[in-house]
């Protein structure tokens, strides 16, 4: 019996140490937490700091992604000997300037991804890297501050595809209005002047106008994830067939030092570019505005991503 009492004695002070050093790691963990939290607060200050001051502030992140794939008398698909891959990538710069009495703001959005498929047995299949995704845009804002949320702006903004068809079509817009920031790290571009030019050697088909142009940009870093959203709209004052708007969106996850995990994903609405797809391409004679099938334009890209 005291053999019984002394194990059931050493059982419950080992339990009631065990769990005595369990709330004080628990413990010592929730410190070390709130102390983690408190340096990270102290660096975002300090951060914050350093974006306000004067001068240029220069970044890119990007998105590489690929695969490659190889069969050789795999009976089980229609194509039993066959090669493909697809590779591509994505680059997101900017180049920034705050003054006191003015801002210029430069950015920089490219993405480029090519897809292959060959399959062996057929001698007339194309067997090299394809072009499948193809955006290039660049754009420059200068604006004098009013305020610090309102300020006079101009803009110049210019969109193609440079691998195949460069400037055919291309996009300029320029035009002035205002910018506001209503909070930090968003931009508002609202300028009712504004004039789209349209380059393209389908002059029937590509057509300028005036019209109003609205930006809205947003871009932030949240510990580990960096995110860049942009939406572009042109609204012409002639014709809705002639207006315009793109979407994108950028998103960075880092996992270790610069490389991580990054999605890049676009929406695109454009009834020109609808018609001359129609006409050129599908080769449809009787395609008009009126009675196109104007879809929804998307891309994606899901990759590895680099932090310059």
């Amino acid at each position: 019996m005291k053999k019984l009492l002394i194990v059931l004695a050493i059982l419950a002070s080992t339990g009631y140490s065990l769990a005595q050093t369990r709330d004080e790691l628990k413990a010592a963990k929730a410190t070390k937490t709130d102390s983690i939290a408190a340096i990270q607060g102290r660096a975002d200050a300090i951060q914050a700091e350093i974006d306000a001051l004067p001068g240029w502030r220069v970044g890119a992140f990007g998105t590489i992604g690929g695969s490659f794939s190889g069969f050789s008398n795999w009976y089980a698909q229609q194509t039993p000997n066959n090669s493909a891959g697809t590779i591509g990538f994505t680059v997101n710069g900017f180049a920034y300037r705050n003054e006191s009495k003015y801002f210029w703001r430069n950015d920089l959005t490219l993405n480029l991804n090519w897809v292959k498929f060959d399959d062996k047995d057929d001698p007339n299949d194309q067997n090299g890297f394809r072009q499948a995704t193809d955006v290039f845009n660049i754009s420059t804002l200068y604006g004098r501050k009013l305020s610090e949320k309102f300020a006079i702006s101009g803009l110049a903004e210019y969109r193609t595809t440079i691998l195949s068809n460069f400037n055919d079509p291309g996009y300029l817009d320029l035009g002035v209005g205002a910018t506001w920031t209503p909070i930090k790290d968003l931009i508002v571009v609202i300028h009712p002047l504004n004039y789209n030019f349209v380059f393209s050697s389908s002059d029937a088909i590509f057509e300028s106008s005036l019209g109003a142009k609205i930006v809205a940009d947003y871009g932030r870093d949240f510990g580990a994830i960096k995110f860049r959203t942009n939406l572009s709209i042109f609204q012409s004052y002639k014709s809705s067939d002639l207006s315009n708007w793109t979407w994108t969106n950028s998103f960075s996850y880092t996992l270790w030092k610069m490389i991580g995990i990054g999605f890049d994903f676009g929406l695109r609405d454009n009834r020109q570019e609808a018609l001359n797809y129609a006409i050129n391409t599908i080769g449809d004679p009787t395609a008009t505005f009126d009675n196109i099938d104007n879809k929804l334009q998307t891309y994606y890209t899901l990759g590895l991503s680099y932090k310059f």
